[in-house]
Order: C-alpha cells, then sequence, then structure tokens
C-alpha cells in the first residue's frame, strides 16, 4: 500500500479551470465558512459540458458562473449538471442551471428528494422537537437557549430551488462523460446515497466528499432520523470501496486536492474512527451524553463555530455502539439521552 501523493501542490485560483486530463477540468469556487472551498469538475462531452457539483449559491459565485460561461465555458452549452451528493457546498447551482439553461439534472434518487425536500422547508424558526433532539443529545444550555430564539439554517437561503424532474443514477450503472464510461457506485454516512464515479478508460475517480484528503467528512445524526446509525454506515462504504480501490487511481475529491492512494486514505479513514470509537468506549464506562464525550471523540475542544457539527458526529459515534448493543442509551429525568458501556 503506497503513500498519498498529490500531482499538484497548488488548486486553481478561485473561478478558474484547470485541465488535469484530457477533457476534465478542475474548478475551485468559494464557501464562505472555515472550509472555504469546494471542488467543482467541468466535463467536455464534444457538444456541450457536464458539471460535477457545482458550489454553494452566493453572488460572488454567481459571478463567476457568469465569467466562465462567458470565457472557457463559451460556444457550449451546460448540458448536464450531476450532483455527487445533496450538501448545499455541492448542489447550490444545480436548480439554477437547470432553469437558465436547461440542464439536465443528474442524481441519485435519495439525493434528489433530499435536497428538493430541504430547499421546500423554509423555517423561520427551530420546532419543538427539533429543540427537543438537540436536548436530548446533551447541547450545552446555553447553547440550547440560544437556539430556541435563532432562525434555523435554511436549505433556500443557499441552494436554488430543485426543479421538478431529474435523471436518476444508481449503484452499478454506467454514464458517459467527458469521454469516458464512468461505473456509478452508491455509498451513505456522510450523506445519503452518495455518488462516485471510477473511469473505465482511465486512472480517474470522481469521489465527492465519500474520499477525500487530510480531513474527514462529517458523520452526523440529525432531527430528521435521531436514531440514524451513519457511521455504521460509512465504515461499511469504507471498506467496500477498497474493493475497488488501487494505488494508481487518481481521486477528484469535492474537497482539498487530488491525490493517489486511495487505498491507504480508505484505511485511515477507518482508523480514524475506530480509534475515536475506542476512546468513547473508555469514557462511556460512566453514563454520559454525546454532547460530553466530544473532547474523548475530537481529542480536544470545538470552538462554538464548531459545535453543532461536533455534537451531531459524537451523537453519530454513540448510536453506533448503541446500535452494536455495546453501550446502553437511557432518557434520564432532564430528558437527555445517557449512554454507558454495557459490559465494561
Amino acid at each position: 500500500m503506497n503513500g498519498i501523493k498529490y500531482p499538484w501542490e497548488n488548486p486553481p485560483d478561485f473561478g478558474n479551470m484547470l485541465e488535469i486530463a484530457s477533457g476534465v477540468h478542475w474548478l475551485r469556487l468559494p464557501l464562505p465558512m472555515k472550509l472555504d472551498h469546494v471542488n467543482i469538475y467541468v466535463l467536455d462531452d464534444g457538444d456541450g459540458w457536464t458539471l460535477v457539483d457545482t458550489g454553494m449559491k452566493t453572488r460572488k459565485v454567481e459571478a463567476m458562473w457568469d465569467a466562465l460561461l462567458m470565457g472557457p465555458l463559451k460556444g457550449k452549452p451546460v448540458k448536464r449538471v450531476v450532483a455527487t451528493h445533496h450538501h448545499p457546498d455541492h448542489i447550490g447551482f444545480h436548480g439554477w442551471f437547470f432553469d437558465k439553461y436547461g440542464s439536465e439534472y443528474v442524481s441519485s434518487g435519495v439525493a434528489y428528494y433530499m435536497g428538493r425536500m430541504l430547499t421546500l422547508d423554509i423555517q423561520e424558526g427551530y420546532t419543538d422537537g427539533q429543540i427537543e433532539f438537540y436536548r436530548r443529545a446533551g447541547m450545552h444550555a446555553d447553547l440550547l437557549e440560544t437556539r430556541k430564539l435563532e432562525r434555523p439554517f435554511n436549505f433556500a437561503d443557499i441552494v436554488y430551488p430543485v426543479p421538478i424532474g431529474f435523471s436518476r443514477i444508481s449503484e452499478g450503472d454506467t454514464i458517459e462523460m467527458g469521454g469516458r464510461t464512468w461505473d456509478i457506485r452508491i455509498d451513505n454516512g456522510h450523506a445519503p446515497h452518495h455518488a462516485t464515479f471510477w473511469s473505465r478508460d482511465d486512472n480517474l475517480v470522481l469521489t465527492g466528499d465519500q474520499i477525500i484528503p487530510s480531513i474527514s467528512s462529517n458523520i452526523g445524526v440529525y432531527p430528521t432520523e435521531p436514531d440514524a446509525n451513519p457511521l455504521g454506515e460509512w465504515m461499511y462504504s469504507c471498506s467496500r470501496l477498497q474493493e475497488f480501490a488501487t494505488d494508481d487511481l487518481l481521486a477528484l475529491p469535492g474537497h482539498k486536492l487530488p491525490f493517489t492512494g486511495i487505498p491507504l486514505r480508505l484505511k485511515q479513514l477507518i482508523d480514524n474512527h475506530s480509534g475515536a470509537l475506542e476512546r468513547l468506549r473508555q469514557a462511556l464506562k460512566t453514563p454520559k451524553t454525546a454532547g460530553e464525550v466530544m473532547f474523548a471523540i475530537f481529542k480536544r475542544d470545538l470552538g462554538n463555530g464548531e459545535y453543532g457539527l461536533g455534537l451531531v458526529e459524537a451523537l453519530a459515534h454513540c448510536n453506533y455502539l448503541w446500535h452494536e448493543g455495546e453501550a446502553s442509551r437511557i432518557l434520564d429525568s432532564d430528558g437527555v439521552y445517557r449512554f454507558e458501556i454495557t459490559n465494561p
């Protein structure tokens, strides 16, 4: 198993494209958050362009797309927009291309319906059920009180409306893009029915957020499915993708830099969570909430900006041990779930 290598030391500037293989261009767009970018891949289909992901809806990114359409992409239509998964930094402009240019919307079924549902679900305040979810997870009392007064995050704020009508891709399908035939694999954990694309004609793999270098994708439990086990799904997906991974494959990820060494990276992703679970087992020798085990899982204190994602990931680890039968889950008199290892 070889190490991880980065053929390009630096990404293209925001809004610029870099051709990394014949007919395959790497585009980087900005995000207004700590992870300040997302990678987009622009594939030349001869008579038009296919975009794999489109970035988050902001005025800055829209101006970049306008410049690209008047510049490097001029002369050929954007025929398709392909979603790796439903998260807003990846599908923010899919509806914009569909409405403005008639681009075909390509997605796994679950990713399409999740994106459409979430953009239609506009909330001005948290529901009682959502507040109850965060209370049961053990959110700090002061943050919970603040959350009661906040306007929730809404997909509709940063995603153009997802249209009625799409083309479904499924596990085992193939798709023609950029003069290549790609095998489609559908996995879970970071997002339900996340698609990756494995070229039959050369060594390229469009990995989205399923396999990214140097950082681990967030694995979270949310109010929509409070008893979910996304970490179990993630561990399974990382294990099963090892069957297809070879050292020579060039991963084109949704964030960070393209890299080779997918087998090692998949092992690292599994080992990272295995280590966190072992630390959690030690922490749960006495009953604790998900909010109380965050330091054990992440090995550091999280600031307010990271707390929300950290809490839902801590809950994912607790739910994993609960689903595996390694931990009990008791709702205490304060309305908070406490987890405890059953056979310490």
